[in-house]
């Protein structure tokens, strides 16, 4: 009796065990593809660079200028590669399992410049706040930006059918410099490209990432609006444009974007990457260029959207003329990195192998067995229900009270010294006090309603200086009247090499 109640315990397991499909890859198939993703990465790039940011809340319907094979040659430079292999390297260096404060080691180290959530996440990182927390609204005003989705690709191109393990490794990586639906773009991309191994419908690819990322979060309601856009239109990638535009590019929290056209949130270009993978028809050709036209962020967006594509056709089968100029640079170092096109081809191999014994697999000369697995969306986070940008005070309202010696400059009014201080007060559950990071940049205190809410600085900690950044951020307020003083301190922050501030307005935010 006991032998029968164990074998029908067994039968029962059954279906778990078999619910992992092992699917086979050869080594050649395996490298086609990486190639691919790699390859369609830069093409995109150096397609789209050209009309970034100049296309912003319109479709880009000028000529676009005219591709040459030697043009592949401007990805070399461009921090969409190497920031995404400045971290595959963390993975080489600290294994399959690094951790965030391993990406963060490496960011907070990293000598190249940043923008957005990457440069928030990297002064946090400097200042003391820790890897897992640097990403997060409370400490990045930037945690919706773009940066995690344009550096998770080499996630998923070690990730072949395996969309948790590719999750897993962008729980780590993407807190870095992002949460919520920040964080989500990251995984639905990398997931796209784990898919993409073994489909050929792009339309299947873009589906199979949506499982990946919560489906009540903001970002998978825009995917989700998408599929059933191009679904209703199938032939009119501009009509759905233009339902993505009127629904979605709004309340955009980044400093350089609130309230103006500009907008580098990650949902609205993950968008207009779907965009081009469903109306591109797995033209390689067709689809950068829709993911250019789509405007905003759209020298990161084809790169996206032609890795993908990438790895669904294999190098062999991207045409020639848009791959032709790569052979002639494929021994040259991408900037801040040691690798070339060739040894990041090699060492994402490696890396697959290594990442399908880890999840259950294996691998012989000849192939890989991958245990594929179902995707898995982690928990819902959604951080910006705190309320949306409605205002922005600019330094010359009279609502600002500036006090002690300032001057005027371009975008409002900056001191070095001691005794000056300005106060503004506004409606609402949140604000960000925009102003300049410099080179010279000093410190600050900022009072929130009277009291002491943090001490801060305004060095840049980058190659340059930088205008419209959050000097200092505070959401979910009570809703009602607040005051914010900013108060100069006169004295250099760190490696700075003065004691500048500047501000140039407040944004606030209301229910």
């Amino acid at each position: 009796m006991k032998i029968l109640q164990r074998l029908s315990a067994l039968i029962l397991l059954l279906p778990l065990v078999t619910l992992a499909e092992t699917r086979e890859i050869s080594r050649t198939v395996l490298h086609d593809k990486i190639a691919g993703g790699w390859a369609g990465q830069m093409i995109g790039v150096s397609f789209g660079a050209p009309t970034e940011f100049r296309s912003n809340g319109k479709i880009n319907e000028s000529e676009l200028p005219k591709w040459t094979p030697d043009r592949v040659s401007n990805s070399l430079q461009q921090d969409d590669l190497y920031v995404d292999m400045t971290f595959a390297k963390v993975i080489d260096e600290k294994g399959l399992h690094a951790t965030s404060e391993d990406f963060g080691a490496m960011l907070k180290a990293a000598g190249y410049q940043l923008w957005h959530a990457n440069l928030a996440a990297r002064r946090n990182l400097r200042r003391g706040i820790s890897a897992k927390l640097s990403g997060s609204p409370k400490h990045n005003v930037h945690a919706n930006d773009i940066d995690f989705q344009i550096e998770a690709d080499f996630i998923g191109l070690m990730s072949p059918g395996m969309p948790q393990a590719s999750n897993r490794i962008a729980e780590e990586a993407g807190r870095v410099m992002n949460s919520g639906d920040g964080l989500y773009g990251g995984m639905f991309i990398s997931c796209m490209y784990a898919a993409a191994f073994f489909e050929k419908d792009p339309r299947k690819v873009v589906e199979a990432g949506l499982q990946c990322i919560p489906a009540q979060s903001p970002y998978a309601r825009l995917v989700s609006d998408v599929l059933t856009w191009q679904t209703q239109n199938p032939k009119d990638w501009r009509k759905v444009w233009q339902l993505i535009e009127d629904k979605w590019d709004k309340n955009e929290p980044c400093p350089e974007g609130a309230l103006l056209p500009f907008n580098i949130d990650a949902k609205l270009n993950g968008g207009y990457v779907v965009l081009a993978l469903l109306f591109g028809e797995s033209d390689f050709g067709k689809t950068i260029e829709i993911a250019t036209r789509a405007g905003q962020d759209s020298d990161c967006n084809p790169a996206s959207a032609g890795g993908i594509l990438g790895v669904i056709l294999g190098y062999k089968a991207i045409p020639e003329i848009w791959k032709s100029g790569i052979p002639a640079i494929a021994d040259k170092k991408f900037d801040f990195t040691d690798f070339t096109f060739d040894t990041i081809v090699a060492s994402t191999e490696k890396r697959a192998e290594a990442l399908v014994k880890d999840n259950g697999g294996r691998a012989d000369s000849e192939m890989l067995f991958v245990k594929t697995q179902k995707p898995k969306a982690p928990k819902l986070e959604i951080w910006d229900n705190y309320g949306t940008p409605s205002e922005r005070i600019a330094a010359n309202d009279r609502r600002w009270k500036f006090s002690g010696p300032w001057n005027d400059q371009r975008y409002g009014k900056q001191s070095a010294r001691f005794g000056a201080d300005a106060e503004v007060k506004f409606k609402g559950t949140g604000a960000i006090v925009v102003g300049g990071l410099y080179t010279n940049g000093g410190k600050i205190e900022i009072l929130l309603d009277g009291k002491l809410d943090s001490a801060s600085d305004a060095f840049s900690d980058d190659l340059g200086n930088k205008s419209h950044e959050a000097l200092w951020h505070k959401f979910g307020l009570k809703n009602g009247e607040h005051t914010v003083r900013v108060v100069v301190k006169g004295e250099p922050f760190g490696k700075s090499t003065g004691s500048l501030v500047s501000i140039e307005d407040l944004i606030v935010f209301r229910p």
